[in-house]
């Protein structure tokens, strides 16, 4: 069986919830996403580091499922 496939798996978030009165490092993790706005919308690499990073803050986004 040979890995013929060269597509990488990515994961789309959307951020729901305003940093304002967290802490200082979920703060830092939303940027670290790339997302500073609500409503602001990025699709990633779904790796294991972003998946840590979106489980840090999922309180703050929504994850969208691919059509």
């Amino acid at each position: 069986m040979t890995k013929t496939s060269s597509a990488k798996k990515t994961v789309t978030i959307v951020q729901t919830g305003s940093p304002i009165g967290r802490r200082y490092d979920q703060e830092q993790t939303l940027i670290g996403l790339g997302l500073n706005k609500r409503h602001k919308q990025v699709t990633l690499e779904d790796t294991p580091s972003v998946r840590g990073m979106i489980n840090k803050v999922k309180h703050l986004l929504e994850v969208v499922e691919p059509k």
